[in-house]
């Protein structure tokens, strides 16, 4: 399982704005963008993306994940800050 791999499975299961995926062997750092995350408590945005990949987390395919969703103004303003 690559990066690739994890980001494609989340693209195609999610249709979110953007989607970026670092990280190798097992271990994953998911960015997810999209205005579907308006409102949603932390949990609910995780949970959203965990959906897709559970089976390769049973498989132990993927041991790791770490997400951050934003909506695309959260996105725009912690890009502006990452930045500086």
């Amino acid at each position: 399982m690559d990066s690739a791999k994890v980001q494609q499975l989340l693209e195609e299961a999610l249709n979110l704005q953007e989607v970026h995926v670092k990280g190798e062997g097992s271990h994953y750092e998911v960015v997810a963008v999209d205005a579907c995350f308006e409102g949603m408590s932390r949990v609910k945005k995780q949970q959203m993306i965990y959906s897709p990949l559970m089976e390769y987390i049973q498989r132990n395919d993927i041991h790791a994940v770490s997400i951050k969703a934003f909506t695309p103004d959260e996105w725009a303003r912690d890009k502006k800050l990452m930045s500086l």
